[in-house]
């Protein structure tokens, strides 16, 4: 399944790209297209729930042992 970023970044583009063209029909159909993108990332989480990396801890602070963050 795509995540909500995704699709709103593409219907996004999408808008800009019919924005751009002078072909009025090119115009309607990506415009219709980005509704459609975007009528699929309404119902989804404003976060997308991908899997967290291994070094990052619940509370969103680096795990320990990380030799970037340590003092």
């Amino acid at each position: 399944m795509l995540g909500k970023t995704y699709l709103t970044k593409q219907a996004s583009l999408l808008v800009k790209f019919a924005k751009t063209t002078s072909d009025s029909e090119l115009s309607a159909k990506l415009m219709s297209k980005a509704a459609d993108l975007k009528a699929q990332a309404d119902p989804l989480p404003d976060k997308d729930q991908g899997p967290k990396a291994p070094d990052v801890a619940e509370d969103g602070e680096a795990a320990r042992g990380n030799p970037i963050t340590r003092s």
